[in-house]
């Protein structure tokens, strides 16, 4: 055996046995790295070595020296990062939250205004400000999955806010096309989060 192929099947051990150790399917880690778990499955059996970026991001995700992940076994349990997840999650949350909190009290200062309709456009607009805070997030730390159903939401939002106000304040007819022209958007959207799966 080379010595290539000797660092392959290091690689290959250390990383099935942390990924084991953390309880993460390959599906899992995969998604973490935003890589198919068929490439997963090849960097486990010493089929192909994944590339120092990718090292570094795995030695991230279980807490561990990159170092670990490239020299023979030293019996080490896996921390991985896990409650940073909870943090993450919290921070989003109350962004989101703070979204509507402001929205809240701009559709009660309006409500006090005499002879102002409309006012839970507040609302509809708190929507679409909600959806770019949970897409920044999500491109940050979330998934492709989350990544695809935020931005989602941001062609929906918009569509819907553009709409009420054409609706309320123009006289376009058939503004419900709106919707409809933002279909094909919604198929790029999906198409490329499934295009960017295939590495």
């Amino acid at each position: 055996m080379n010595e290539q192929d000797d660092i392959k099947e290091i690689i290959a051990e250390n990383l099935l046995r942390f990924r084991t150790q953390a309880n993460l399917t390959q599906a899992q880690l995969a998604e973490m790295l935003n890589y198919s778990d068929k490439a997963v499955s090849k960097w486990e059996r010493g089929e192909s070595i994944p590339d120092i970026r990718v090292l570094m991001q795995i030695a991230g995700i279980y807490n561990i020296k990159l170092d670990d992940l490239v020299t023979r076994p030293a019996e080490k349990a896996v921390r991985p990062v896990l409650h940073k997840r909870k943090k993450r999650m919290l921070i989003t949350l109350l962004s989101f939250a703070l979204v509507w909190f402001i929205a809240t009290g701009i559709f009660v200062i309006l409500s006090y205004i005499p002879d102002l309709e409309h006012e839970y456009l507040s609302f509809v607009c708190a929507a679409f400000a909600s959806s770019v805070v949970l897409t920044v997030f999500s491109a940050v730390w979330g998934t492709r999955a989350t990544n695809a159903v935020t931005c989602s939401l941001i062609l929906w939002t918009l569509a819907t806010m553009i709409f009420e106000f054409m609706r309320l304040f123009t006289s376009v007819p058939n503004i419900w096309l709106m919707f409809v022209a933002a279909s094909p958007f919604q198929v790029l959207i999906i198409l490329w989060f499934v295009f960017r799966k295939v590495k």
